[in-house]
């Protein structure tokens, strides 16, 4: 197929990537502005930057990954960019709570306007599926676990620019044949999140680098942990089938787990790669945060016939050790 993938250079985006430069039928081109993905962090295929003048001239190569340098907020280049495209994945987001309630329009203009951009593109283009990148935080302070009936209370900026989102996909499915499906990810750690800001990652920079680790609110707090290669699993498994326009998947785990549990694990996987125990801190809960968050992922079985399969602890322990070969601290 030809993937358009927004956000492509990120963590989940590149991990995508590697993933399907593996086949080599799959052409692959990216929409991404560079201002937090890492081109280096694609591998298996040469990259090929497109200037922006040559938006309106570009091939489909099997041979090379096209990086588009672009915002999402560009909507005339976002038809150029997915012109011939089989599937959009669109990854690309202005990510996280804390920066949403800081800045609450650069959060709607983003989420929303950018999604509506190539949701457009993808209309005008006749682009065959869309795959859309939200969470839980739609649905808001709940009791747990999440599911996709729950009605959406959001209590972020960056929940109701993802529940925007997911609103559009339903109308461009409805009034328009494209073929979307909005996949509420949990909380997503793995190799290759040296510069996300999702919480394992945080951490362990501050692990890495012999700092204090501090915890927003007292810990207790829960949250749907998935590693990196379930996610990819659930994007593929939601590429190919057929007859979910317009539906929404939790893509979680079904497992709560609190912040305390998540630290104390890392401190003991950290600790047995040959690291110092770091001081660990608490501090105000944010703003915006919910106190318990977990999902159920029956619909996710039952239609994409996928679940989680990777161990808490074994993905952690795996994530310490590509942090430590991947930072600037020595093992």
């Amino acid at each position: 197929m030809k993937w358009l993938i927004t956000g492509g250079c990120g963590f989940i985006g590149s991990s995508l990537i590697n993933r399907l430069v593996g086949d080599e039928s799959n052409s692959i081109r990216i929409v991404d502005n560079l201002t937090v993905g890492r081109p280096e962090s694609l591998i298996g295929r040469k990259t090929q930057t497109v200037a922006e003048e040559d938006f309106h001239s570009l091939e489909w190569s099997n041979d090379l990954i096209q990086i588009c340098k672009q915002d999402i907020c560009n909507a005339d280049d976002a038809v150029k960019i997915a012109a011939g495209a089989d599937i959009i994945v669109h990854l690309a987001a202005n990510t996280g709570v804390p920066q949403s309630v800081e800045n609450p329009h650069k959060d709607c203009v983003t989420n929303v306007l950018g999604t509506l951009n190539y949701l457009e593109a993808a209309r005008h283009c006749d682009v065959k599926k869309f795959i859309f990148a939200s969470s839980g935080a739609p649905v808001g302070e709940v009791e747990p676990p999440i599911h996709e009936e729950i009605v959406p209370h959001p209590v972020s900026p960056y929940g109701a620019s993802k529940l925007a989102g997911e609103a559009y996909c339903s109308v461009y499915y409805n009034c328009y044949g494209v073929e979307t499906t909005a996949l509420r990810f949990g909380n997503v750690y793995g190799p290759g999140s040296l510069h996300k800001m999702s919480v394992v990652a945080k951490f362990l920079n501050s692990i890495v680098r012999e700092e204090e680790v501090t915890i927003y609110g007292d810990g207790s707090q829960t949250r749907d942990f998935i590693y990196i290669d379930d996610l990819i699993d659930a994007i593929k498994a939601s590429s190919v089938k057929s007859g979910i326009g317009g539906e929404v998947f939790q893509i979680a785990t079904s497992r709560e787990v609190t912040v305390n549990e998540i630290v104390d694990n890392l401190f003991e996987a950290a600790v047995a790669q040959g690291l110092k125990k770091p001081t660990l801190s608490y501090s105000s809960p944010r703003q915006g945060d919910v106190a318990r968050n977990y999902s159920d992922t029956s619909k996710a079985k039952k239609y994409l016939n996928w679940e989680a399969k990777f161990d808490l602890k074994d993905g952690l322990r795996q994530t310490v050790s590509w942090f430590l070969k991947n930072s600037n601290i020595a093992s």
